[in-house]
């Protein structure tokens, strides 16, 4: 992928897969095997043994990595679309449905 439209911090819902229509916060943004992770999306258990760390150990539910094109931006309410656009010399991201800026 050239340009990564998904930022961490960005409100997302998902659009296909095992957890269409749930929403949530992007935690983490991998560009170069373009996935996010996603707040209470793609759940999965791990068995971890107890650890200094972790003393207990036991199940552990945490999130998965999806792909980026499965995931919408959501602003005001509404899934779209992002693009970019130069405003003055800075390169911004807008809203399709809208035409507003994203980027503060």
């Amino acid at each position: 992928m050239s340009t990564m439209k998904i930022k961490k911090g960005d409100n997302v819902k998902v659009i296909a897969g095992k957890d269409k229509d749930k929403e949530g916060k992007v935690i983490a943004v991998n560009k170069k095997k373009g996935t996010v992770l996603v707040e209470g999306v793609n759940m999965r258990t791990k068995h971890a043994k107890p650890s200094p760390s972790n003393p207990e150990g036991g199940i552990i539910h945490q999130e998965g990595p999806i792909d980026a094109s499965n995931v919408m931006y959501i602003h005001k309410g509404k899934a779209t679309r992002i693009g970019f656009k130069m405003e003055g010399d800075k390169k911004v991201r807008f809203a399709k449905a809208t035409g507003e800026v994203v980027d503060n």
